[in-house]
């Protein structure tokens, strides 16, 4: 259920902003000033704010219609996670373009006005994946979009790395394959083809299989590399919680996307790289994050018939060569 606030009834009869700026929260109050101020001084200005809030118990709600009332809230009865509140978001909205944003960052003025530029100068891309750096130590990199290696694991391209314009190129290795979640636009028209965010992944790798289908559907990503967002890291979800998911959802990720073709040529590679996480997780057991991975791995695998089922339906979206798959994952 949802309740949307901060809009009358007039609004739904104007024009479709170009953008929607879709934010997931959940008792992120305190993150969330910074991040709207930041969104009120884009020099784009055709885009409209949707806070989809995941029942906070927080002041979040009252901050909202008190501060910003001129943002769309989307107010939820539970929280959905990442994937269930951005999917309600973009279903909410009529724009062309939508662009997700964690509430946990501080976009530079030209975000969104980089992005647009990006898809309009790219209109074979589908995505357009923005430059993530620390929010403490600006000049280093959190993401330049995403890699997938042909071991199943997913990367932020750069991270930790001090950003010298390295990945600006779109011919560097490794090879971008999609746009992080946190802070990336997607046209409408491809969210259309391809589906929304898995729900069922709720938290972590979502983005990783929203990219999956994209790709195999023969959609492009670009990276809009002047767009520019600093990221509070694991502000709003880490530790022991992001462990988990991030143990079941390589393995969902991996069952329900990666080509048959490239299974049979990688499935050691695939096996080992699993294998490994579940050796440095035994290491280090004592650690809180180190065991939830390992019931992520342990969750991953008991639920590997819910994602072959799924399968299908992804591999159904295929429209490009495993040859061409395999050129966009990093070695």
């Amino acid at each position: 259920m949802l309740n949307v606030i901060g809009m009358n009834a007039a609004s739904w009869t104007q024009p479709a902003p170009r953008v929607s700026v879709i934010i997931p929260n959940w008792n992120g109050a305190r993150l969330l000033p910074t991040c709207l101020r930041a969104l009120q001084a884009q020099t784009f200005r055709d885009f409209e704010i949707v806070i989809v809030d995941n029942a906070s118990s927080d002041e979040s709600r009252a901050l909202l219609a008190r501060d910003f009332p001129q943002a769309r809230v989307i107010a939820l009865d539970a929280n959905y996670f990442f994937a269930g509140a951005v999917n309600r978001g973009i279903r909410a909205t009529q724009s062309e373009i939508v662009a997700l944003l964690n509430n946990d960052t501080e976009a530079e003025p030209t975000w969104l006005a980089e992005l647009v530029s990006a898809l309009d100068e790219n209109p074979n891309a589908g995505m357009a994946a923005t430059k993530l750096r620390l929010f403490d130590e600006r000049a280093k990199l959190h993401s330049a979009g995403d890699f997938y290696r042909i071991d199943g694991v997913p990367g932020n391209r750069g991270v930790w790395e001090t950003d010298h314009g390295q990945y600006d190129d779109a011919r560097v290795a490794p090879p971008l394959f999609g746009g992080c979640g946190g802070a990336c636009a997607y046209r409408r028209a491809l969210l259309d083809e391809i589906g929304l965010f898995d729900e069922d992944l709720e938290f972590n790798c979502e983005d990783v299989d929203l990219n999956w289908r994209a790709r195999l559907a023969g959609y492009t990503c670009v990276l809009a590399p002047r767009a520019i967002v600093y990221h509070m890291l694991s502000a709003s979800g880490g530790g022991a919680f992001a462990s988990y998911y991030t143990g079941r959802n390589f393995i969902a990720v991996a069952a329900k996307n990666y080509p048959r073709g490239l299974w049979k040529k990688y499935w050691r590679e695939i096996l080992a790289a699993q294998f490994s996480i579940t050796r440095d997780a035994l290491k280090h057991w004592r650690g809180k994050a180190a065991r939830a991975r390992l019931r992520g791995q342990l969750a991953g695998s008991l639920a590997l018939p819910r994602y072959l089922r799924k399968r299908q339906a992804t591999q159904a979206l295929k429209r490009v060569s495993d040859a061409e798959i395999e050129k966009l994952l990093a070695r």
